[in-house]
């Protein structure tokens, strides 16, 4: 009887451990970390990070990729100096690692053929894009520049862009201020964005 009531007692207390698993709120995923100010490439004066919003930054996302990230799932960071020197981070999960497949290309398509599409928008701009080759971190990350020159303003203005994606997850980071390809940071850019990607996760 003893043997019975004890294993009934183990019985009962299973029951109620599985229960309690079954009614627990099911653990969040870990969300992909951001780039801190720090990480940034340096500038003459010291970078300041806000704090990460979900969506994506005003207008839709990023220049050259206006509306191309989805809200949803998507968060962003900005980044800025006192010298008028900028950036942003801006990563989406995707619902599959084939859709982030499919927004990699399409993020890169429109970097690539940004400066065409800007001078076609904005008569008298000139503005260039280039591709500035792959990294080698996680399933790989792509980087582009955008050199826009404004005759009439006597503006010229340098952006650099960077897309990388590790599984499911895509990240873009943005830096730009005045000046031109000769003036950016190319080589630290590099290194954020092979530090952008290897933090996510």
């Amino acid at each position: 009887m003893n043997k019975l009531r004890t294993a009934l007692a183990t019985a009962a207390t299973a029951a109620l451990g599985l229960a309690a698993l079954a009614t627990a709120p099911a653990q969040a995923a870990a969300q992909p970390a951001f780039l801190s100010a720090s990480q940034m490439p340096k500038s003459s004066t010291p970078w300041t990070a806000t704090p990460v919003f979900n969506g994506v930054p005003e207008n839709g996302g990023v220049l050259c990729a206006p509306y191309k990230i989805p809200a949803q799932n998507t968060r962003y960071r900005e980044f800025s100096t006192e010298l008028d020197t900028n950036g942003v981070q801006v990563t989406t999960v995707a619902r599959t690692e084939a859709d982030a497949v499919k927004l990699v290309d399409t993020l890169r398509k429109a970097l690539a053929g940004c400066g065409p599409l800007l001078e076609r928008q904005n008569p008298g701009l000139h503005a260039v894009s280039a591709y500035h080759g792959k990294l080698a971190v996680e399933e790989g990350a792509w980087v582009y520049s955008l050199d826009t020159a404004d005759p009439q303003v006597g503006n010229t203005d340098i952006h650099l862009f960077s897309v990388g994606r590790d599984g499911r997850t895509v990240t873009l980071v943005r830096w730009g201020q005045m000046g031109d390809l000769e003036d950016a940071p190319l080589t630290a850019f590099r290194t954020t964005t092979k530090t952008a990607v290897n933090k996510l996760y």
